[in-house]
């Protein structure tokens, strides 16, 4: 941990306290705690509780010599809870920071992450500050990230989209409210602790200007566990209780209980996921959701739903149980490909035309039915409709916001794990397809490369189809690529659309030489868009 300086160290005021629940960690946590070490707020105005769930001498030997040579590090021997809930709580009690910052055992910190928390809490007076999470090994929601928000509001705001404990939360806000991790071990306590939080506070902040927390995946982690569907969804609804407990019937509760319905419920008995399970299992998680989804959550939830939702949770509603099992094999088999048919070089870009197909069985999956202003979707295998909500079928809506996305990852370069380029997709081109045989996209070369040396990216296609998503590596056959040419001047250092074995293309560009056609063709279009006026 850095050296003090400044007034703040010498007076000898705690900013933070960093509260760690562990529990028998692995060689991951060195990498914790050498992120701990290189924090650029000062040492003594930070500290470090790790909170020992009883996880024996070992254990506890290794924390020790962590804190010998730290002196803001503190280590807490509790009786073995067997959840991290517990732990937490008596690092909030022990705190001496004005704020508290929750950390995972096996994720880590950027480097300056509690300053610019600190300081951002200052600056609006926050109860709560959600910092940017970047996912390692994982995905996570993008939204909520988009855009520094100092004064959230819950049910506007995306602030629902990351329901982790890794946050900053004002320590006297929390002991003044009684808000505290259930002890024990109790599914979605996250989601409790946070919610409690978000309804008391008066202030939630959320910093995405720069990364804070690096939440890493380890296999075998309890996320990645598959549920038991008769003790957790209980807990699903005791956090459900403090959503209805703080809101009146209405939009705002419904747009809320939204976020549960889909993520904890409908995701769960969708395509692949809901196919693979087995017959006993999917039996008893049905038991359970059904009665759960009837009781809980009202046609007042859907309304916000996509299409392929709103049908699995009237299916869920009506107990049509052979029903869910077809949607879900309908979503299973339908294999979406993507495929360039023509290319060629613009004076700036390159002009692609894409084939999309989405076929179950060889045949084409998604077969409409037009009448008036309806399109019903008529290629569902379901058993019968009646019963169902009239107009259920109807994608007209959906069908409006059907696009085809080209998306660029960086390709990792030789001796790189592919795991080195996770979080480097963007969007380089797309449209509202007329038709999906034929889907003109073009892209700019100058736009497709980062500014950091990525020489090479693999090309891949996004498709929202009817509210269902689908990807797919573009391909394209030999002799669409073999005369296709060089890349003109406007398009800035040369590229190439490079066919892989496997008939997947990416883009290469001309590094580290170049640099010359990049700034000739930044003028020309300067004065292109000049003369254009």
């Amino acid at each position: 941990m850095s050296s003090a300086t400044g007034d703040e160290a010498a007076g000898g005021r705690v900013r933070v306290s960093v509260v760690v629940p562990v529990f028998r960690p692995k060689a991951s946590f060195d990498d914790l705690i050498a992120s701990l070490d290189a924090q650029t707020l000062p040492a003594g105005s930070f500290e470090v509780l790790l909170c020992d769930d009883g996880s024996g001498e070992e254990t506890a030997a290794r924390l020790e010599s962590i804190a010998k040579d730290r002196p803001d590090v503190r280590v807490l021997s509790l009786p073995h809870s067997g959840w991290p809930g517990t732990p937490r709580n008596r690092g909030v009690e022990e705190a001496r920071g004005t704020y508290v910052q929750f950390v995972d055992q096996d994720d880590r910190l950027y480097p300056r992450a509690l300053e610019r928390l600190c300081d951002y809490a200052d600056e609006n007076g926050s109860d709560v500050v959600v910092g940017k999470e970047v996912g390692i090994g994982r995905k996570l929601p993008a939204k909520i990230f988009q855009r520094d928000i100092p004064h959230a509001v819950l049910g506007e705001d995306p602030i629902l989209e990351m329901l982790t404990p890794h946050k900053m939360f004002r320590t006297a806000f929390l002991r003044e409210n009684g808000i505290r991790f259930p002890d024990g071990k109790v599914r979605l306590e996250d989601h409790l602790f946070v919610m409690q939080a978000y309804f008391a506070a008066d202030t939630i902040s959320v910093l995405a200007s720069e990364p804070c927390y690096a939440w890493v995946k380890e296999p075998g982690s309890a996320s990645s566990a598959r549920i038991e569907p008769e003790s957790y969804f209980p807990h699903l609804e005791t956090v459900l209780d403090v959503v209805e407990a703080n809101t009146e019937p209405g939009k705002v509760r419904d747009r809320l209980l939204r976020h549960w319905f889909r993520g904890k419920i409908l995701n769960r008995i969708a395509g692949r996921r809901m196919v693979k399970y087995p017959a006993e299992y999917r039996d008893r998680l049905l038991d359970v959701v059904v009665p759960l989804t009837q009781r809980r959550f009202g046609p007042g939830v859907d309304a916000g739903l996509s299409f392929p939702q709103r049908i699995r949770a009237a299916l869920l509603r009506a107990d049509r149980r052979d029903d869910l099992l077809a949607l879900a094999a309908f979503e299973a088999e339908t294999t979406c490909t993507a495929a360039v048919t023509s290319a060629r070089w613009s004076r700036g870009g390159l002009q692609l035309t894409v084939r999309v197909r989405l076929l179950r069985d060889g045949e084409e999956a998604f077969v409409f039915e037009t009448v008036g202003s309806a399109d019903r979707l008529v290629s569902l295998p379901l058993s019968a409709t009646e019963g169902l909500p009239s107009g259920l079928l109807n994608a007209r809506k959906e069908r409006r916001a059907d696009r085809v996305d080209l998306v660029a990852r960086d390709t990792p370069t030789p001796g790189q794990a592919p795991e080195a380029t996770a979080g480097s997709e963007r969007k380089i081109g797309g449209r509202r397809p007329k038709r999906l045989d034929a889907v003109p996209i073009a892209l700019d070369p100058m736009k497709v490369f980062r500014e950091d040396g990525a020489r090479e990216a693999d090309l891949t296609v996004a498709v929202r189809y009817a509210g269902w998503m689908f990807t797919a590596p573009l391909t394209a056959a030999p002799d669409v690529t073999a005369h296709l040419g060089r890349s003109p001047l406007l398009a800035g250092r040369r590229v190439e659309l490079v066919r892989n074995e496997d008939g997947s293309l990416r883009l290469r560009r001309e590094w580290p030489g170049g640099a010359w056609r990049d700034a000739l063709a930044r003028a020309a279009r300067r004065v292109r868009s000049r003369l254009r006026r």
